[in-house]
């Protein structure tokens, strides 16, 4: 059904309160858009629509739910309900909800769970935020090495139901290190007798539970993977993450980025949440870099002050000012924003031979740029303001000069910043933008000595 027919429906149903119509709603329409419309519905109302559902599918339609009206839900639901909840969500899902609760609410939580789901929770649950383990499931399939393969499909057909994916098997002995694995596809086109052992591929690809979790959402698009085996400091499987998580995690990764590359994080300091970050935290953060800007522009408002000699003799210079310290913020910004990405995908790291070869690209490039921006500036100023041959040679070498130097050292400052161990996003947009404003104006009046420095006694 389309989204009015969606948003009628769930009215209708919020009154009716008929479960087996709710249910085939959501069997029937994608999770994401029922999500979507109980999003601006109230918590109260969302609850007892929730609670008229059977357990599989109100914990397959909470799941769906963004994390801010999972954590408003849970207080609203009878005890019963959120026992069933954490008993049949994803390992993974519910130990982050677990962590979201308070330590009074986990510890009226964990008598009421059976003793299997409560290690799992408090297992998974240690791992710190934003390392691998802590987006780890336990639902994955296992088998043993000495298995033949009929012993394991009976294994897996037995467990299945339980299990998040079960396209990938993972091989373990008995202290449940990683052996190997090998695909569904494999196991079920090979001859019943076989033994496991025997066919399951050595040496996969892993992450460990300290591990970043970032470093298991590449591991999984280099080696484009479905799920990836995660090990404890033991060498044993704890359990995997999969595809889904890893696209997750990657756009978390971006907005992040964004975030930062937009002055919104302090260097180290936590990122910005426009709905859940309080003012006092978004004050701090925000006014971190806006201190360090107003720093660079008393220098620099000093310095252009001090210029009042030349510019006495020759006004128009003044209006060019800014467009030249604007035009090297810009070029930084695109090659710092280049150079961002190539290290966010793996093709950048902090060594010598790819901060040449970003060198090597870079120059020609921000070269033809300089010139062609050079030469478009000094037309436009032409017929403008009807300039003399002097003021567009001072303002055309200045663009020239500023728009190299402008990508240069924007593709530089990302690999500075991962030299001393702070994010490059948050670093490279604000230090190119003062950088730029102080060798802008510094660079100008330069040239303008140069060429009019006779005028003055």
């Amino acid at each position: 059904m389309n989204r009015e027919d969606l948003k009628f429906t769930l009215s209708v149903l919020r009154r009716s309160l008929d479960g087996d119509a709710f249910s085939l709603v959501i069997r029937h329409t994608p999770l994401a858009d029922v999500a979507d419309e109980l999003e601006v519905m109230t918590v109260a109302d969302v609850a007892q629509l929730l609670q008229i559902l059977q357990p599989a599918d109100r914990t397959e339609l909470f799941s769906h739910l963004p994390e801010r009206q999972q954590d408003a839900l849970l207080p609203a639901l009878p005890r019963p309900v959120v026992v069933q909840l954490f008993e049949t969500l994803p390992s993974d899902d519910r130990a982050d909800l677990f962590n979201r609760l308070s330590e009074e609410a986990q510890a009226q939580l964990l008598p009421a769970l059976a003793q299997v789901e409560r290690e799992d929770i408090l297992r998974l649950s240690a791992y710190p935020e934003g390392s691998v383990g802590s987006v780890v499931t336990s639902d994955y399939v296992s088998v043993k090495p000495d298995m033949t393969v009929r012993e394991a499909l009976e294994q897996i057909r037995s467990t299945a139901p339980d299990k998040e994916t079960i396209y990938v098997i993972y091989v373990l002995n008995d202290e449940r290190q990683l052996l190997g694995t090998l695909s569904l596809r494999e196991l079920v086109l090979c001859s019943p007798d076989s033994r496991i052992g025997n066919l399951m591929r050595k040496e996969p690809v892993f992450a460990k539970a300290e591990w970043p979790r970032a470093q298991a959402a590449e591991l999984i698009r280099r080696y484009d993977l479905l799920a990836l085996p995660v090990i404890n400091g033991g060498n044993r499987m704890i359990g995997i993450v999969t595809v889904d998580d890893a696209m997750d995690i990657e756009k978390e990764q971006d907005a992040t980025q964004l975030a930062r590359f937009g002055g919104t994080a302090a260097m180290g300091g936590p990122d910005l949440d426009i709905r859940e970050s309080t003012l006092t935290l978004m004050y701090k953060t925000r006014v971190f870099w806006l201190a360090v800007l107003t720093f660079f522009g008393i220098i620099t408002s000093t310095f252009v002050a001090a210029q009042e000699e030349i510019l006495a003799e020759v006004i128009i210079l003044a209006a060019f000012i800014a467009p030249i310290i604007d035009m090297g913020g810009n070029t930084g910004s695109q090659s710092a924003t280049l150079v961002i990405r190539a290290m966010a995908m793996g093709e950048l790291k902090l060594r010598w031979r790819d901060i040449g070869f970003v060198i090597k690209r870079e120059i020609p490039i921000a070269l033809a740029l300089g010139v062609t921006i050079a030469i478009l500036e000094a037309i436009l100023a032409y017929f403008s303001k009807g300039v003399g041959y002097e003021v567009l040679m001072v303002v055309g070498l200045t663009m020239l000069i500023v728009t190299v130097l402008g990508g240069v050292i924007g593709a530089l400052l990302p690999f500075a910043a991962r030299r001393i161990g702070t994010d490059p996003a948050t670093l490279s947009a604000p230090m190119i933008t003062s950088i730029m404003d102080l060798l802008g104006v510094f660079i100008y009046f330069y040239i303008a000595y140069l060429f009019f420095g006779h005028l003055m006694g």
